[in-house]
């Protein structure tokens, strides 16, 4: 008869467990928390369900739902890849938390992919609520076969745009000024970023510049593509991918861990 040996097997757990297990804990951790519902959940949704009840010529003379839908979708990506990673990093920077993880088997790519994880996850958790107010208010899209890949290479690079800059912004700044600074630029990108107000609202001169914004590029693209039938907007793709390449590379070179 063989003896059973009971000996521990010391050594890390594969990365993608390691990654899985780091994703989990920061979605619950995000979803427990009321001031990141509120930010990335409940005002979207307050904001389509009253914008929606305002006066037709206020959204260009088209359907107001069919109006909002897609800049709220914005509006979502960008209060979940910027405003609330930016403010959560900051923090985590402050009271040592990523000092810790440095310390652990997880390295520095798995934490990011786990952040990544994170914020794809809640997007989604996002994308159905929002579609399922909207359907609830009457909105239809009016999209071609090809907003199948439109617009989640939009919501991608957009994602990956907002990453960037919540990860410069949070890896530079105390966490006091990341917060302060992330909701300010959430505040002004939802009044001026085509979100709920038509760009051709804004003096004409001003209108490309406000496209050339990661909101501005985000909601028009997706308006394109879901109020217009149009195919891939290449202008706002583009200008999403110049953010999301300068973003990444600039939060890359100066991000501070401690």
């Amino acid at each position: 008869m063989t003896a059973l040996d009971f000996t521990p097997a010391p050594g890390a757990a594969p990365m993608r467990q390691m990654i899985t297990a780091q994703a989990v804990m920061e979605t619950r951790t995000l979803l427990r928390n009321g001031e990141q519902l509120l930010l990335t959940l409940i005002i979207p949704l307050l904001l389509l369900a009253a914008f929606s009840l305002e006066p037709l010529v206020n959204f260009g003379g088209g359907s107001r739902v069919d109006f909002l839908t897609p800049g709220i979708i914005a509006l979502a990506v960008m209060s979940t890849a910027f405003t609330s990673q930016a403010i959560a990093t900051g923090f985590e920077r402050r009271y040592g938390v990523l000092k810790r993880l440095g310390a652990t088997p997880l390295s520095r790519a798995g934490l990011i992919t786990a952040k990544t994880a994170t914020v794809i996850a809640v997007e989604l958790l996002q994308a159905a609520v929002i579609v399922a107010v909207a359907a609830a208010l009457g909105w239809g899209p009016h999209a071609s076969a090809t907003a199948i890949v439109s617009v989640p290479l939009l919501v991608l690079l957009g994602t990956a745009a907002f990453s960037g800059l919540a990860l410069l912004m949070a890896g530079t700044l105390r966490a006091e000024a990341t917060l302060a600074a992330a909701n300010l630029v959430y505040i002004v990108l939802l009044g001026i970023g085509g979100v709920v107000f038509p760009l051709t609202k804004f003096p004409a001169g001003a209108r490309p510049f406000l496209e050339l914004l990661p909101t501005g590029a985000l909601s028009t693209g997706l308006r394109s593509v879901l109020q217009h039938a149009a195919g891939l907007p290449a202008g706002n793709t583009v200008t999403l991918a110049v953010w999301a390449v300068a973003g990444i590379t600039l939060a890359a070179r100066t991000f501070r861990w401690e």
